[in-house]
Formats: C-alpha cells, structure tokens, sequence
C-alpha cells in the first residue's frame, strides 16, 4: 500500500484492458507510459501537484505483455519531481527493454547524468502545462539541454496549443532531437483546419529536429470512447489530427498507451481500445511499423535499430 492518500476523485487505471484486435508488428514499442511509486518504496514529490495511485513497474510489464508490446519508454511523472528512481527502477528491472526519459534540475552533476545513461535513460522532459508543474527558468533549461546534448539525448516537450507562439523561439533553439508529446495538445473542438494546429504542422514541417507523439486521445477528444460501428475509432474525432502528422512525417512519429493515465477527470481508458486506435492512424503496415517500431527503436535503441528508410 502507498503512504500517500490520493487526490480527491483521483481515477485508477483500469484494471481490465481488452485484447486488442489490432495485433501489433513484432518489437513495438510503448514510446509513452510511467510509474508511480509505490509510494511506500518510491516517495512522491513534496512539491507535486497531484498526489495518484500506485502504478507499479510490475503493472506496466503486465499491461505490456498483455497488449503486445516487446518494450517500454517510460517518461517520469511530474507528481515525482526531479527523484528519478522509481523510472530508474523500473527501466533496470526490465532487462534493457525499457528506457526512460528524466526530470533533472541544472544542479545535477555529470557523473548523476552518466549514471542515468547507464539505467537507460536517453532524454529529459520539460514541461510547460502550467496547472502541473511550476516554472522553470528558460535559461536553465537550455543549459541542462546543451549538456545533455552531449550524451545524445533528446528533450521532450509537453505543452499546450495555445502556448506555441511563445514558446517557439526557445523550442527552436534547442541544441537536440525535440519530442512533442500529444501533437502538442491540439484544440480539437476547432477542427483539424485550425489556425493553431497549422502552426504546429509548420514547427515540425521548418525543423526536422522535431517529432511528434500521436497520443492520448483519451485527452484531447471531445466524442469519446465510444465507437459507432466496426468502422468508428474510438475517439473517432481525434484521428483526422493523427493521421495527418502520420502521413506527413512518418519518420517522426512515436506513439504511447500514457499508462496509467495521470490527471484524468472524464473516464479511464480501456488500453486495448487505445492499441485498437492505430490503424486508424497509421492506416498501412508501413506507417505502423514506422510508427511503433523503426522510430522508437532509432531514437532509444540505436545500436540495435535496423537501417533508416
């Protein structure tokens, strides 16, 4: 059991996923997904700004098993702050079919950065969703981006549409591979058409640094989980937005469960009907092996990768 209560109306991850009728291309990867705790064994963050449930590495291996996944990209939860070992944890538990991607402060020392090298770690997140994390100093972070540059990592950034056009010009200069998480949480009541998600597609069409995860649309549809028939996705309104980063970029692409689904506050997900949405995204094999394959591998298996396309 944790030793931290939960935060009021928190929901679990569901404990039952289905088993997905897309059957996923031997060695995908899970490119999105996290622990927590157990907060008895990894203690949360004093300064974070959800308290959830225990989501345990043993959990994620299951899930991965059961869905068909060969590995995991497991990216540290801000309700852990910068204390990096449950994900350090976890990626060692898993017997090099786990990488991860850290939260560090400018205080951290090289030997500490080599240290999360050796666990598996090949990238460090800065997030800018101002409701889960407080501010950090851009200066800060373009100085932990040039050092980490260094050990060939990437930053992933997590942000909202609305914070694009601020936020270009420090994005735009980072040193490094640059991950967007979530398409960079379009808008998708305003339609695929938008103003802003133009803007997005010009960031990633202007900088071939930048990739894009297609994930959550648990998060950014406002239709639901519920499909219409056989031919329906489940969150049928956000495939539109995927599919057109898919098709465009498809050497740039990544796409994760975000197991076990922080923050969320309509429904938890059936992680077999996400795994179920990506045929509809990527709708040839090709695409899905690019998707879920030969870009997660490229980018935190490289010495394993087969040949770019």
């Amino acid at each position: 059991m944790s030793a931290f209560e939960k935060t009021p109306g928190w929901l679990d991850w569901y404990a039952g996923p289905s088993q997905p009728q897309f059957k996923l291309p031997a060695g995908a990867v899970d490119a999105h997904c996290h622990v927590f705790g157990p907060g008895s064994a990894f203690p949360f963050a004093p300064e974070r700004k959800y308290t959830p449930c225990d989501a345990s590495k043993a959990q994620l291996f299951a899930l991965r098993d059961h869905l068909g996944f060969a590995r995991n990209v497991i990216v540290q939860a801000t309700c852990h702050g910068a204390d990096n070992r449950a994900m350090v944890d976890a990626c060692i538990a898993s017997g090099g079919k786990a990488r991860g991607v850290a939260t560090v402060k400018r205080s951290v020392t090289d030997e500490e950065l080599q240290a999360l090298h050796d666990a598996g770690v090949r990238g460090v997140r800065f997030n800018f969703v101002k409701r889960l994390v407080d501010f950090t100093p851009k200066d800060e972070l373009m100085e932990i981006a040039g050092r980490i540059a260094q050990l060939g990592w990437h930053v992933v950034i997590y942000f909202e549409a609305v914070d694009l056009p601020e936020l270009w010009d420090f994005f735009t200069a980072l040193p490094t591979t640059v991950v967007v998480d979530h398409m960079g949480r379009p808008d998708i009541a305003k339609g695929v058409d938008s103003a802003e998600f133009a803007l997005f597609l010009k960031f990633m069409r202007e900088h071939p640094n930048v990739w894009s995860k297609v994930s959550c649309p648990e998060r950014l549809s406002v239709t639901g989980p519920r499909a219409l028939d056989g031919e329906q996705a489940a969150y049928r309104d956000v495939v539109p937005f995927a599919r057109r980063v898919v098709q465009e970029f498809p050497d740039r692409v990544l796409w994760g469960t975000d197991w076990p689904h922080p923050n969320l506050k309509d429904h938890m997900p059936d992680d077999g009907l996400l795994v179920d949405f990506i045929p509809h995204i990527a709708p040839t094999a090709e695409l899905q092996r690019k998707l879920l394959v030969d870009n997660p591998m490229r980018l935190y298996w490289p010495d394993e990768a087969g040949p770019a396309a």
